[in-house]
């Protein structure tokens, strides 16, 4: 049985740019080497696996059948020994717990508590983008997150802190303005938007989707970020769902108005499951204790929400 080639993770690393970029030179300034090393790389890694990877043409580049076969398994390698790598340096330094959060949410009063019952202890926070916290704790990159349901929760423990009612974003002329509550019957005719490349649950929960009677929700124009809705709700040609109170500091085109008659959303605490660093079960016990409700101020940028709700 021929022996397996040992390889060179940053070989893999160099042919998934090349793969990306579908061109060296392009590759190359993204990895900050020069073409002519990057292609002595690729080689040197095309020969330890005793096959072409990338054909290399005056239009630039493609895979080859072996490089198509040999990008997932590459990625999934890359994968993971940043994960191995990730968890080593977790299971050296007990004492570090980094705590996400995503838009809109505080974590302050439980992350001062940590503080100060753990002075000794390296506590840290990063914000998570609304459609990251379970890729974030599984890679490592945090140990906690404070976020909104819906989320996947294999291979995650997940916690309830609270309740928050769904509000209604619109623009100050729309004809459901200034009203002291909306109903989903008063918006049933309401295009929402929609994501480019949605998460399914996601999707339906925040644009509650089909309707109790079994209608669909009413198609908007699809976005791709924050900015793009809030300036479709502004021209009153889209409203969207969002989760917590009526909000302030929104730009002053927008406002919004409680949503009655459906359930509230779900602020959670997620965690990998199994995590036995007790950093992460004294948050777990000050997050139950201290979050129960409180919201970030808003900037006009992040009035809308995540891209298609939150």
């Amino acid at each position: 049985m021929p022996k397996s080639p040992d390889l060179d993770l940053r070989l893999v690393r160099y042919f998934t740019a090349v793969a990306k970029h579908r061109h060296f030179g392009r590759a190359a300034e993204a990895l900050h080497i020069t073409q002519p090393s990057l292609s002595r790389q690729i080689r040197a890694l095309e020969r330890q696996l005793g096959a072409l990877l990338l054909d290399r043409t005056p239009q630039g580049t493609r895979l080859t059948e072996a490089g198509e076969v040999f990008l997932p398994r590459a990625k999934t390698l890359l994968h993971a020994a940043a994960q191995a790598a990730a968890q080593a340096r977790a299971a050296a330094r007990p004492s570090r717990i980094t705590i996400g959060y995503t838009m809109g949410l505080i974590v302050t009063p439980a992350v001062r508590e940590l503080r100060r019952l753990h002075p000794d202890a390296d506590v840290r926070t990063s914000h998570v983008a609304w459609n990251e916290p379970r890729p974030a704790l599984l890679d490592y990159r945090v140990d906690a997150v404070v976020t909104r349901l819906p989320l996947a929760t294999d291979g995650l423990d997940v916690t309830i802190l609270y309740g928050e009612p769904r509000v209604l974003l619109l623009s100050r002329d729309h004809r459901l303005a200034g009203r002291g509550s909306v109903t989903l019957a008063d918006i049933a005719d309401e295009p929402l938007p929609r994501l480019a490349d949605p998460d399914p649950a996601w999707e339906a929960y925040w644009r509650i989707d089909p309707r109790p009677d079994g209608r669909p929700a009413p198609d908007g124009p699809i976005i791709a970020d924050i900015e793009d809705k809030s300036e479709l709700i502004a021209a009153g040609e889209v409203v969207a769902i969002v989760g917590g109170p009526p909000l302030v500091n929104l730009r002053p085109d927008i406002t919004s108005i409680p949503l009655e008659g459906v359930e509230p959303s779900h602020v959670v605490l997620a965690t990998r499951a199994g995590d036995r660093n007790r950093l992460v079960s004294a948050f777990r016990k000050s997050a139950k204790a201290l979050l129960t409700g409180s919201r970030a101020p808003l900037r006009s940028s992040e009035a809308a929400g995540g891209p298609a709700g939150e």
